[in-house]
C-alpha cells in the first residue's frame, strides 16, 4: 500500500492498458472521474464506461408519463455519448435499470451486468461509485462492481477505487467519502472535465448547488489544497493486487 500513500498523479501507467468506469447514471462518471478522464485521452490506454441506470425516470411519478421518460432516457444518454467522444471516449454501454430503484433489482442481477461487462472488456482497473454515498444507487453499484470483481473470479482486475460524486458524496454527513488517492489536474484538465459535464444541459445547477460549474472548481482546489497541488480529482483504493 505504501505506493499509494504518497501522490503519483503524473505516473498513472500502474493502472494499465485497459480502464472501466462504472457509473449508477449518466454524468456520474465526468462528475467523478471527467478529469482524470481528460488526463488519459493521449495516454496510450482504453478506456470503457458502464452505465447501469437511465438517471431520469424518479423525476417523474405520473405512470401516464411513460413516454416523457423513454424520450428523456434517450436524450441523457445523448449527452453521455457527446460529453465522452469531447474527451475521446467511445461507445459506452447504457443498461438503462430504472433510476432510483435498484434496490428493486437482485443483487445478483446487477453483479451480473457488471461481470459481464467486465469478462468482454477485460480491464486492469476499475473506478466505480463509493459505499458512502447518500444516493442508494450508487451505494448498490458499489457492492455490485465489489461482487463482480472479486480476485478468484477475476484476477485479471487488478485496481479497484471508488471516485466521489458531488451532490452525493458530500451530502453523507455521518460517513462522507475519505479518499486515500489524488491525481493532480492541471487547469487544462479541470477545465475539459468542466466542458464535458457542460454536455448534460438539464443537469447543471447555478451556484451554490453542488452540480454548478463554481462547484465542480472547488472541489477540486479542495483535494489540491489536501494534496499540495493546485487542482486534484479525489479516490479511495479499496484494493490493488499484484
Amino acid at each position: 500500500m505504501k505506493k499509494f500513500q504518497k501522490l503519483e498523479a503524473d505516473n498513472l501507467n500502474f493502472l494499465g492498458k485497459k480502464i472501466m468506469i462504472i457509473a449508477a447514471h449518466p454524468d456520474d462518471d465526468i462528475l467523478g472521474c471527467g478529469g482524470l478522464l481528460a488526463k488519459l485521452k493521449n495516454k496510450s490506454c482504453e478506456i470503457k464506461v458502464i452505465f447501469i441506470g437511465e438517471g431520469s425516470s424518479c423525476r417523474y411519478k405520473d405512470k401516464d408519463k411513460k413516454n416523457i421518460i423513454e424520450k428523456e432516457t434517450i436524450k441523457r444518454n445523448n449527452y453521455a455519448n457527446s460529453a465522452l467522444k469531447y474527451l475521446g471516449i467511445n461507445k459506452p454501454s447504457f443498461h438503462n435499470l430504472k433510476c432510483g430503484c435498484f434496490d428493486t433489482y437482485p443483487l445478483i442481477n446487477i453483479g451480473k451486468i457488471i461481470e459481464n461487462e467486465i469478462v468482454s472488456f477485460k480491464p486492469q482497473t476499475i473506478f466505480t461509485h463509493s459505499e458512502t454515498d447518500l444516493n442508494n444507487d450508487h451505494k448498490i453499484t458499489y457492492q455490485s462492481t465489489l461482487q463482480a470483481t472479486r480476485p478468484a473470479a477475476l484476477n485479471y482486475v487488478k485496481n479497484l477505487f471508488s471516485y466521489e460524486v458531488i451532490s452525493s458524496s458530500e451530502w453523507n454527513f455521518g460517513n462522507s467519502f475519505k479518499p486515500n488517492y489524488f491525481v493532480s489536474l492541471s487547469k487544462k484538465d479541470l477545465d475539459k472535465k468542466i466542458r464535458a459535464f457542460e454536455y448534460y444541459l438539464s443537469e447543471i445547477k447555478n451556484y451554490p448547488n453542488a452540480r454548478s460549474i463554481n462547484s465542480i472548481e472547488i472541489l477540486a482546489r479542495y483535494r489540491g489544497i489536501q494534496s499540495g497541488q493546485e487542482f486534484c480529482e479525489s479516490f479511495k483504493l479499496i484494493r490493488s493486487l499484484p
